[in-house]
């Protein structure tokens, strides 16, 4: 229903829904005590996601070659999706790798039509010429040496060990190095091959790591589609390990992703970094940039032209610090006119101290001053007053007043008023 007719999984399961008494559940092909069990739920869920991420497909299914390589004398591998086999260790009487300089590597099978000829069984054969015709990159190697490598790498095929032992599980850092191989073999469109002992367990853990990692499989979807390709994958205590890990499988497929695109968003062509100087906000709101600090000396008042060479004559210690927009007049590069300039001698030895004359002038004020009995003028009479450059002995004012309209009344001085 799910392969034929395309059904989605709720309307495949509602006949089975229906039996009475239920169906029972299946659990793994090992002897121990089941637990941890399967469903059809999950079958028809794994089925249904694999088909819809074109793992499995009737088009490109062949049940000749499926019946015939599963069996032990025929190879005794399958397929599991288009980019996967899984296969049980073969065996040869030579196990050490053979040296390209050797003599005998000459007499290894470079090809296929040289493969019946090669000194090894039958399965063995059948293996090697259906790795070659459908483009197997890699093979990965996960219990104790049973056969030559030699034989894969002389015909053009990767081989790599990750051996760990019979009925338990993967560290995490192999499976993700093996994730990253296989990742990188089907971007070149080659296929992964993958055995143990017998081709279930511990291959069924690192092929449903992928399938979990790549398609976001659930562990009983991923164990239930597995063994529908290839019946008695993941044994045991296996089956809990990929319960366990199968969130932090799904974690490094988004992680990937996003060091993908970031990679991408990366520019191809290296730019120069040049160092900027930080902007900095006033409280006005106003934008500021801070001062150079790569000048080696800078005076109180480094802004202005002159101000970069320090004298001796003077001391600029007490200076405010300089305000941006407000620069300070004085005589640049003489000591002897600058407002804080003090003599070395101190006025002491009869040297006549220099007078300073000081200009201050008052604000203009202005009132009316009228009589007791005068009606108010139209106009105000407006006085103005102001203080002469140097004070008088009798601290006397000067006062002007000057008639505007109307009557004025006599005015004796600024302080009367």
């Amino acid at each position: 229903m799910v392969m034929i007719q395309a059904w989605p999984p709720h309307l495949a399961l509602a006949p089975v829904a229906q039996a009475d008494p239920p169906y029972m559940p299946f659990r793994d092909a090992g002897y121990s005590q089941a637990d941890f069990m399967l469903s059809i739920q999950d079958v028809v869920y794994g089925v249904w996601r694999a088909k819809e991420q074109g793992l499995c497909e009737l088009k490109s299914f062949n049940l000749e070659d499926y019946e015939r390589f599963e069996r032990v004398d025929q190879g005794d591998f399958n397929w599991v999706s288009p980019d996967f086999l899984a296969f049980a260790s073969p065996q040869s009487h030579q196990i050490a790798p053979i040296p390209i300089t050797s003599s005998e590597y000459s007499n290894l099978p470079s090809c296929v039509a040289e493969i019946p000829s090669a000194d090894i069984s039958q399965p063995f054969k059948n293996v090697l010429t259906h790795f070659v015709e459908r483009d197997i990159g890699l093979v990965v190697r996960l219990n104790s040496e049973l056969y030559c490598p030699t034989y894969f790498t002389a015909l053009g095929i990767q081989h790599i060990d990750m051996i760990f032992e019979d009925g338990t599980c993967p560290a995490l850092p192999v499976v993700k190095k093996f994730i990253r191989l296989a990742h990188n073999m089907i971007q070149k469109k080659k296929g992964i091959a993958v055995h143990c002992k017998a081709g279930l367990g511990r291959t069924g853990c690192l092929i449903g790591a992928y399938l979990i990692y790549r398609f976001g499989f659930t562990a009983n979807e991923v164990i239930a589609y597995m063994r529908f390709m290839r019946p008695g994958m993941v044994v045991g205590p296996q089956q809990h390990w990929l319960h366990l890990n199968q969130g932090q499988f799904r974690e490094w497929y988004i992680e990937d992703q996003l060091k993908a695109k970031l990679e991408l968003a990366r520019p191809s062509t290296p730019v120069k970094m040049t160092a900027k100087t930080p902007m900095r906000h006033t409280s006005t709101g106003q934008v500021a940039t801070p001062p150079n600090k790569s000048s080696a000396v800078r005076a109180a008042l480094g802004e202005i032209d002159g101000n970069d060479v320090q004298t001796s004559h003077y001391q600029d210690e007490n200076l405010p610090a300089p305000t941006p927009g407000q620069p300070r007049k004085y005589a640049r590069m003489d000591a002897r006119n600058h407002p804080y300039a003090r003599s070395a001698s101190g006025n002491i030895g009869g040297s006549p101290r220099r007078s300073v004359s000081h200009t201050i002038t008052t604000t203009t004020e202005t009132v009316s001053i009228f009589e007791d009995d005068a009606p108010a003028p139209a106009s105000p009479v407006r006085v103005t007053k102001t203080r002469s450059p140097s004070r008088r002995s009798g601290g006397e004012e000067k006062s002007k007043i000057r008639k505007t309209s109307g009557r004025v009344a006599s005015v004796r001085g600024a302080r009367e008023v």
